[in-house]
């Protein structure tokens, strides 16, 4: 996590200050509930809660001799709140405060995600609407395929992110549980009505079943699904960089008034955006890896976890949700070239119609194997001698005796590709 790739927002829910608000949280709503179950006196978690102050740097002093954080955390508490915090974390194990506290962080997280989520889409939509029927060219292996629309190519993205927003929701479900349930998982020490309690007060669930920890399963699926929102803003990011090549130049990043492209060449605009969006998006898909690995923990619980999610937690959230509302920015500020699209949509003189010609000699009574082949041998010439596809068919006195000219033009003309644009567009935004 650095300042240069974090936003606010972000920073203060993994902030160590945040941190031991919500263990203490957690801490006094378990009082309260044992409160109410007679278990210690009235009035605990009140007099904690007026009392206590966070002190991180207090905390770390405490840590620095104990060697543990929670122990630390609690010394620190009880030099503010005097004798009635010695009625804290009573049949509690470290593990139901730091689990309890990470799902409360990642569900904090996940749902600004979420928002940033719908402002890409929001962005996407609009922009799609607006391109819809903007000829472009479609390319399979960096090479032009046939024609579709930039709508098209939007719309696309915008039903991946769509599918994103739904796999995060079912995501921060999965870590919204809270445990509270003791050193081995087993409720020795402490009332199950501690754990209801907490939960309620909370916003979580009740674990069905933790050992010490809550299954770290929940959490490496959504770390993975943060892995996958990092490859659709890296898919998006790739096409940008593409299409603003020289060669291509379809489209490019905003380029504002003062802006410098290179410390070298005055000329340059560079889409350095989108390459750093590329770089960001690495670094949280590097996260998946380690959560996925965290499931497999010895026997009740042991550490190996912790120092992963004491990085991971922080670092894939804020770059996650930094990338999300820069790559909304650019979408939202794209400067897009119609003349161009249409101008690399002629680049081949007509190569790209080339399927629609064979499937048409297809219909004259030649096998597909014949018309492929015919068809592929013109398409090599043309290539070659950089000549016009429809006028070399136009001058094949066979094919011309097959196909009507009126049909010969309507096989070379954009309009079959885009005839189903509104229906596609139905599908998408319904």
């Amino acid at each position: 996590m650095i300042k240069r790739y974090s936003r606010k927002e972000l920073t203060d829910i993994w902030s160590e200050e945040n941190k031991y608000k919500i263990w203490l949280d957690v801490e006094i709503a378990a009082a309260q509930a044992m409160e109410k179950l007679g278990q210690i006196p009235r009035g605990v978690s009140s007099v904690v809660r007026k009392k206590a102050k966070i002190n991180v740097k207090r905390i770390h002093q405490i840590e620095s001799q104990v060697k543990h954080d929670v122990i630390a955390f609690l010394t620190s508490v009880t030099e503010k709140a005097g004798v009635n915090a010695r009625y804290l974390h009573q049949g509690m194990t470290s593990s139901d405060v730091l689990d309890t506290s990470f799902n409360i962080q990642l569900v904090q997280s996940g749902k600004i995600i979420l928002k940033d989520l719908d402002q890409i889409m929001k962005v996407l939509k609009r922009q799609a609407r607006k391109y819809k029927f903007t000829p472009c060219m479609g390319r399979s292996h960096g090479i032009h395929a046939e024609p579709i629309t930039f709508g098209l190519k939007l719309a696309s993205f915008y039903e991946e992110f769509k599918r994103n927003k739904k796999r995060l929701i079912i995501a921060i479900d999965e870590v919204s549980t809270c445990a509270i349930s003791g050193a081995v998982g087993t409720f020795a020490n402490i009332n199950p009505n501690v754990e209801k309690h907490v939960a309620r007060k909370l916003n979580l669930k009740v674990e069905p079943i933790s050992t010490q920890v809550i299954p770290r399963d929940r959490h490496a699926f959504y770390f993975s699904v943060l892995g996958i929102i990092a490859g659709s803003i890296e898919r998006v990011a790739i096409e940008i960089r593409h299409l603003q090549r020289t060669e291509v130049y379809e489209l490019q990043e905003f380029f504002s008034k003062n802006q410098k492209g290179s410390s070298a060449m005055p000329h340059k605009k560079n889409p350095i955006l989108s390459e750093n969006l590329t770089g960001l998006a690495r670094m949280v898909r590097s996260s998946v890896m380690p959560a996925l690995e965290n499931i497999a923990l010895w026997h009740e619980r042991d550490i190996s976890h912790s120092s992963v999610e004491r990085n991971i937690g922080p670092d894939a959230n804020i770059t996650i949700d930094f990338a999300l509302v820069r790559l909304a920015n650019i979408l939202d500020n794209m400067i897009v070239y119609p003349k161009k699209m249409l101008e690399n949509l002629n680049l081949t003189k007509g190569l790209i119609f080339s399927q629609e010609l064979m499937l048409e000699l297809t219909k004259t009574g030649l096998s597909r194997e014949k018309s492929y082949k015919m068809v592929q041998t013109y398409a090599k010439k043309c290539f070659a001698e950089n000549l016009n596809l429809f006028e070399v068919i136009q001058s094949n006195k066979y094919i011309m005796s097959k196909i009507p000219p009126k049909k010969l033009s309507a096989i070379f003309s954009y309009s079959k590709h885009f005839k189903n644009v509104n229906l596609i567009f139905r599908r998408v935004f319904k």
